[in-house]
């Protein structure tokens, strides 16, 4: 090999290096020097793989075209190619057609690529068919067919494909474990991922790579694992802040708002940086304590033009500002926001609704229709939400019917869950019973809540009873809804009923969990329980509590009591868990 050769050689070794890539105009440069030297028998290879590498996929189609005696090694080159073009197929299936006059056209490394390409144009059934050309198929391809279906959003199918894998003894690498661990937190295959994340385990470096970590951390929190994800989360050695992101992110959807703002705060004590995702679970969290001045503090550790910028973290903090009470604030938030999609419209709607503002909720939707905006399934819950806090049960059924007959949206389990609501709220008491009956599926125990929120205010004790009994059917743990249930037994008389109920819950283990509310006051949240004295300020707060019961009393307020005692008399209701939020003023 000439001089001119080895220097060329040289260059396009080091530039196999991804730190190394070499700039696409010298990738050409040696290209012309290589025709013109008629070395390409020599080079074609390194040539190939460095046209790929810089980008240069119609360059690269072009040189692997001139290839006299193209290989299995050249061919998944050309073919990495052919699928980032915009229209890879027909390239694609004239590289299969060369492909298959290969002497050894069955290579694992040509199908598998085959496979990827494939997969990129959709054809699942090509990709599958080029798989099962393997006989013996590496951990790379089982990975290709793995993220074949999952990128066409099939992750069922991916969890199958992954089964059949470790049936067949292939042992997960990273990309495996990542793949296969992000399917079973899609599909919540909690016991898939558990054995996929043992076998990782097992893997020298495997489990360490914070890709896998993470992935198994997001498993265990759409699983509501929550323990098993901090116990992976506390053991990671190079938290990023995905990881981190994931973490109050799951403390957040979990019902464990501020275990996730403690870590969220952790955080910034580590000196770690939290993305838009990790601020967007805080301010989940804020919102559920109604924490506003914490919201206010972890929206302040991003750039301002960042919140502005991002859909979802203005929609988060929209959210935040509405639930927690500052309606103008989170008014402010939608009128900076650069981009409104369809979720920042319809939060600040379900936001005006809420909070008492219909007919500026109601504008809004005008003003949404007219920049172009269509209404989706969402935006009718905000308008159904508006109408239920607000009583507009005229408005209501209008809403629901121009959604089903005019917009032909079909409704979903929350749209009829509000319009129960509405009608529960209004004393139609029976019209919301029916309409459960006439739904498309099932109730849940929201749908069945909302009718037993209707039930206690105007005071139907017989089909509260039903509904209780729905409940208990569907949340057989909650141990309020059998209280709430024993209580009505007790004030009808029904004292057998009520005995048989509290054996019930003996024999299931169910314990009778206090109630308990938050409190933010000077920017930390204080958690109290019903009849709780831990507080230290626990005299104080009882004593002004007093104080406060007794002026109620003298300026006429009397304690509402259902028949079927679901509420308590006055002394329960000011020394419960709600009543010491009266502390904050």
């Amino acid at each position: 090999m000439s001089d001119a050769a080895a220097a060329i050689r040289r260059l396009l070794v080091a530039g196999v290096r991804p730190s190394t890539h070499l700039p696409p105009l010298t990738v050409k440069l040696l290209h012309a020097r290589v025709l013109r030297l008629d070395i390409l028998a020599d080079l074609s290879l390194l040539l190939l793989r460095a046209t790929t590498s810089s980008g240069l996929h119609l360059h690269a189609l072009r040189l692997h075209a001139l290839l006299p005696e193209p290989s299995h090694l050249t061919f998944p080159f050309a073919l990495k190619s052919a699928s980032r073009l915009p229209f890879p197929l027909p390239v694609g299936a004239q590289l299969h057609a060369r492909s298959l006059k290969l002497p050894s056209h069955s290579n694992p490394h040509v199908l598998t690529s085959l496979l990827g390409l494939y997969a990129k144009c959709g054809r699942l059934h090509d990709a599958q068919r080029a798989f099962d050309e393997m006989p013996h198929p590496s951990t790379v391809s089982w990975t290709a067919l793995i993220a074949a279906y999952m990128d066409a959003g099939h992750a069922l199918e991916a969890i199958g494909v992954a089964r059949r894998a470790f049936a067949s003894g292939m042992r997960p690498d990273s990309f495996t474990a990542v793949r296969v661990l992000t399917a079973c937190a899609r599909v919540a295959d909690l016991e898939t991922g558990e054995a996929v994340w043992a076998a990782a385990r097992q893997e020298e470096g495997v489990a360490e790579s914070v890709f896998v970590a993470t992935a198994a951390l997001d498993l265990y929190v759409k699983c509501g694992e929550m323990e098993k994800a901090r116990s992976v989360f506390d053991e990671m050695k190079n938290r990023d802040a995905v990881a981190w992101g994931a973490m109050v992110g799951g403390y957040a959807s979990n019902g464990h708002p501020r275990e996730a703002l403690d870590l969220f705060f952790a955080m910034q004590m580590e000196g770690a940086k939290p993305d838009c995702y990790t601020v967007v679970g805080a301010l989940s969290a804020c919102t559920r304590l109604g924490a506003l001045d914490l919201g206010r503090q972890a929206v302040g550790m991003v750039h301002w033009d960042e919140v502005l910028g991002n859909p979802v973290l203005g929609t988060a903090l929209i959210d935040m500002y509405a639930k927690c009470g500052s309606t103008s604030e989170a008014w402010m938030v939608f009128q900076q926001m650069l981009e409104r999609d369809i979720i920042v419209w319809n939060a600040m709607i379900l936001g005006l609704g809420m909070t008492g503002h219909e007919k500026i909720a109601f504008a809004l939707v005008g003003q949404m229709k007219k920049s172009g905006v269509k209404l989706n399934d969402n935006t009718f819950i905000g308008l159904l939400c508006s109408c239920t806090h607000t009583g507009l049960v005229n408005d209501g059924r209008q809403y629901f019917h121009n959604m089903t007959h005019v917009y032909r949206i079909s409704p979903r389990i929350e749209h009829y869950g509000c319009m129960v609501d509405l009608f529960s709220r209004a004393g139609l008491l029976e019209e919301a019973h029916q309409l459960i009956g006439d739904m498309p599926m099932l109730a849940n125990a929201v749908v069945w809540g909302a009718l037993l929120g209707g039930c206690k205010i105007h005071r139907n004790a017989d089909l509260a009873e039903h509904a209780l009994k729905q409940l208990i059917r569907l949340e057989p743990w909650n141990s309020g809804n059998y209280v709430m249930l024993s209580n009505i037994y007790s004030n009808s008389g029904r004292w057998e009923d009520a005995a048989k109920l509290r054996l019930e819950m003996k024999a299931k283990g169910i314990e009778k969990v206090p109630a308990s509310s938050w409190v933010e006051l000077d920017g930390k949240v204080h958690k109290f329980y019903v009849g709780d004295d831990s507080h230290p300020l626990s005299d104080k707060i009882y004593a002004k509590l007093d104080e406060l019961g007794m002026e109620m009393k003298a300026m006429g307020y009397e304690p509402t009591t259902e028949p079927s005692g679901i509420l308590k008399d006055l002394d329960t209701v000011i020394h419960g868990s709600g009543g010491i939020d009266i502390c904050k003023f």
